[in-house]
């Protein structure tokens, strides 16, 4: 096994940060070589807020998961999200020289190239370009344009755009700790591949990735990210109003919500209750487990309003037949996919990334928490061989001029010599 095969995924959440290692099998599943939790200090909400806080953990991670997989760890794939994210919608052309030639991948990779150079607002970097549709020469929009014949080559874009400085803090952090970057990127992508089917990105899905700072949303259909959005509430809130409703420390409010915790109040009897340690030798507190629930159902409720207003700005809320998938450490609560059924009206499902996976090395390896870290893994072995067949094409190109400058050069000194002759 080479170092090439294997790929290292490194998830910078506000809660976690996870690095997971691993590589596809013979029969194309990804399996798992080792994995390195560790809380996440210095990153609230997604944003880097602490550098150093922030280097530390992830070297505690990737200490972790190189130790667990016997893997030296140089190369990550990241990646990033937080409530600077944005996405618009643009348009760009390119024109065709000739229509005697039809139209190729390098022409798709142009007009995609072009539009990373776009006038953005200050203090913003563009993250991701992704064609929606192509246009050419004004007639009907096409998914697959490479081989078709035209002049003008159009297409509809979605550009995901975010703060630089809070690229750039991230990349700090991850190169600081002693790590290269090969790609960024947006972590609800990445959870998509991990838990979607492509039946369901086809027939239109919208991911709920629902995280420790923010929610994060892609909407698909036809097989394209048609709307991504970001929603500053996530599990933190969920605890935060626990220790405040149940006047307890966050420790024992994040343990009752991972143990206890039910998105319907209406699921828990009222004389169920558990026993919470007082500390410094107070008396124990008893909490109701519907009182739990109400606390935590009212949050989920606000959380998943805010998802219904981006599903109808995206433009494809009711185009959605298969509705929501709720995936990410916050959707492990008990009956939430109830709640965001019984609110939205949509069919809803909790998304786990077991389906790509070999044997894994525990049970929590396919949990909905480690879906973006398993899906940057995923995407990372795509890049890879996406960027490896690239560079086989330049080498190959290569060859083909210096073929060409030794045949000239040649036939320029056979030239020379016949007529000296």
């Amino acid at each position: 096994m080479t170092q090439s095969e294997i790929v290292c995924g490194l998830d910078i959440g506000s809660t976690k940060i996870a690095c997971i290692v691993g590589r596809k099998n013979e029969y194309g599943k990804i399996e798992i070589l080792g994995i390195g939790r560790t809380d996440s200090l210095g990153v609230n909400r997604g944003v880097v807020e602490n550098i150093q806080q922030t280097i530390d953990s992830i070297q505690r991670a990737v200490g972790l998961a190189s130790q667990n997989s016997g893997v030296n760890i140089n190369t990550v794939h990241v990646g990033i999200a937080g409530q600077h994210i944005k996405c618009s919608h643009q348009r760009g052309s390119v024109m065709r020289t000739s229509r005697e030639q039809e139209i190729t991948s390098e022409d798709v990779e142009k007009l995609t190239a072009s539009m990373y150079q776009l006038v953005l607002n200050p203090g913003e970097e563009i993250i991701h370009v992704i064609p929606q549709e192509y246009i050419i020469d004004n007639f009907q929009p096409t998914l697959k344009p490479v081989g078709m014949d035209g002049i003008r080559l159009e297409a509809n874009f979605q550009i995901i755009t975010g703060q630089v400085s809070a690229i750039k803090n991230l990349e700090r952090c991850v190169n600081k700790a002693g790590l290269e970057i090969s790609t960024l990127i947006l972590e609800p992508l990445a959870s998509a591949e991990a838990v979607l089917s492509p039946e369901e990105k086809e027939e239109g899905v919208a991911l709920v990735d629902i995280g420790g700072g923010t929610t994060d949303i892609a909407i698909f259909k036809d097989h394209i990210i048609r709307h991504t959005a970001v929603i500053p509430m996530g599990g933190n809130v969920i605890t935060e109003d626990i220790k405040e409703g149940c006047s307890i420390i966050r420790h024992q409010a994040e343990e009752l919500k991972k143990r206890f915790g039910s998105a319907l109040a209406s699921e828990n009897k009222l004389e169920e209750v558990v026993s919470i340690p007082g500390i410094k030798g107070r008396p124990a507190k008893e909490i109701s487990l519907q009182n739990l629930a109400r606390i935590i159902q009212a949050r989920m409720e606000e959380i998943i309003e805010q998802v219904e207003v981006e599903l109808l700005r995206s433009g494809f809320g009711k185009r959605l037949n298969t509705g929501l998938v709720l995936t990410g450490g916050g959707s492990q609560l008990r009956h939430l996919a109830q709640l965001a059924e019984f609110k939205t009206g949509l069919l809803t499902r909790i998304g786990y990334p077991n389906e790509h996976l070999a044997k894994s090395l525990s049970a929590e390896t396919g949990s909905p928490m480690h879906a973006t870290g398993i899906g940057l893994v995923i995407k990372g072995l795509y890049d890879d061989r996406l960027k490896g067949r690239k560079d086989q094409k330049l080498r190959e190109g290569k060859n083909l001029k210096n073929i060409f400058q030794q045949w000239f050069t040649n036939g320029v000194n056979f030239l020379e010599r016949d007529q000296q002759d």
